[in-house]
């Protein structure tokens, strides 16, 4: 989740369309910040790399949070400038001096950097030291590209991409439908390559770049799936995403919703599915979030309301002492029949707003959770104008009410089941075939 201080956001989330949704980014002018509790996409950067031509594309927005400020001098922007005497600057002088001094260009395509450059540079290194994926600095080119991506109205392939913990650059989840689904492309995938250059310490955000792309156009990715490497082209489209199916298989007598993305009217398309499977016969319900890369925090908070009693903890913004912690507490809007027994289906692509949901009704026993381990992303960052660049800078995690962190490591489902990649062009779910045996025996 991003928050912006001076501006911030949840997921996310990063979409290249990035939405990446689920981060929480905030934004913060002088004295207010604008949460758009996006819990990701942003590329966490997520990176949603759909180009999100959706109808409309993502939204933002919502409450302001008053920031206060105590540490002077303050600039015009109201940010902090005190040097820390603590700090010898020496070393970096004598660096800066060596290289200004010393350095001779030797690619043709290299481009001379001027002092600006320089500048922004070191702060993307100090940004880097802190070993947090998601603690980034983008000079102002790159900001801007940031920005359009949230606002989603470009082409690309349709998936949201990420930085695992050990900074290698993953696909979070391929979204329904999209030119990624379609050629193949798995939640869980590392990208090695984008074509035919190595991602090898490359950004979210540098992986936006490279797939964004004018629509029709294909772009090539070498990835590692089960251990072996592949090569998958997937052309560019301007990419539409299906928010939520729901229905009732008669066979079965189960009621599935699949959500695939926490958006700014889910937690209506929610309400209408939970009416309709209330007036159906069955008690038996599955909510599948695998490959949501998550959304807005806002509509996890409603939908986790029907299924907890009003004041029920849901989700906890923990900022480790540096300001008040934010619990987020159901509404308690009901509407689940009683003695519905509920599985909830989560793999790697589940991130974000998806394991807000799944982690409260996991801790409340109301849900069992079946699947791998979810993505596990679970920080709110804030991002920072910096003279026309955008510091974003991780703030606070995501605690579920039992107070586990969504960041360590994300959650882990009640039964495991894989899914494989020969399940998939098999068109095999065990997944959702070990569900409805739960649901029918309790076992």
């Amino acid at each position: 989740m991003l928050r912006a201080t001076i501006p911030t956001m949840l997921g996310t989330e990063h979409t290249e369309d990035v939405d990446s949704f689920e981060e929480d980014l905030q934004s913060e002018q002088p004295a207010t910040a604008r949460s758009f509790a996006k819990t990701f996409r942003l590329s966490m950067l997520f990176a949603i790399v759909l180009v999100l031509g959706f109808a409309g594309g993502l939204s933002v927005g919502a409450k302001v949070i008053p920031v206060n400020i105590s540490n002077v001098p303050l600039l015009g922007d109201g940010l902090n400038s005190t040097p820390d005497p603590s700090l010898d600057f020496t070393d970096f002088w004598k660096a800066y001096n060596v290289l200004n001094a010393r350095f001779v260009q030797t690619h043709g395509t290299s481009t001379p950097v001027d002092a600006q450059g320089k500048l922004w540079g070191a702060i993307q290194g100090l940004a880097a030291s802190y070993g947090d994926p998601y603690t980034v600095f983008f000079p102002p080119e790159e900001a801007k590209l940031f920005e359009e991506s949230i606002s989603g109205n470009f082409s690309g392939v349709g998936m949201e991409i990420g930085l695992n913990k050990d900074n290698v650059l993953v696909v979070i989840a391929p979204l329904k439908g999209t030119p990624a689904e379609k050629a193949g492309i798995l939640a869980g995938d590392v990208i090695l390559a984008i074509d035919g250059k190595s991602t090898d310490g490359i950004s979210t955000e540098g992986g936006v770049k490279r797939i964004r792309g004018e629509k029709g156009t294909p772009v090539v990715f070498t990835i590692l799936r089960e251990g072996k490497n592949r090569e998958i082209t997937v052309v560019r489209d301007t990419i539409q995403v299906p928010t939520i199916d729901a229905s009732l298989d008669a066979q079965t007598g189960i009621y599935t919703i699949a959500l695939y993305e926490f958006s700014g009217n889910s937690a209506k398309l929610f309400d209408k599915a939970l009416v309709d499977f209330a007036n159906s016969p069955s008690k038996k319900l599955i909510i599948d979030l695998r490959g949501n890369p998550g959304g807005y925090l806002d509509a996890a908070v409603s939908m986790a309301s029907h299924f907890l009693p009003r004041g029920a903890d849901i989700v906890t913004e923990d900022y480790a002492g540096k300001e008040k912690n934010n619990t987020h507490r159901s509404r308690g809007t009901g509407g689940v029949p009683d003695g519905t027994k509920i599985v909830i289906l989560m793999n790697q692509g589940s991130a974000s707003a998806s394991e807000i949901l799944a982690g409260a009704l996991q801790d409340a026993k109301v849900a069992t959770l079946i699947g791998t381990r979810s993505f596990g992303k679970g920080s709110v960052q804030q991002l920072v104008d910096i003279n026309g660049g955008s510091l974003k800078v991780t703030v606070a995690r995501w605690l579920t009410p039992s107070g586990r962190s969504i960041s360590d490591g994300g959650l882990t489902p009640d039964i495991k089941v894989e899914r494989t990649a020969a399940d998939y062009e098999a068109k095999k779910d065990p997944q959702k075939d070990r569900a409805i045996q739960f649901l029918k025996t309790g076992q």
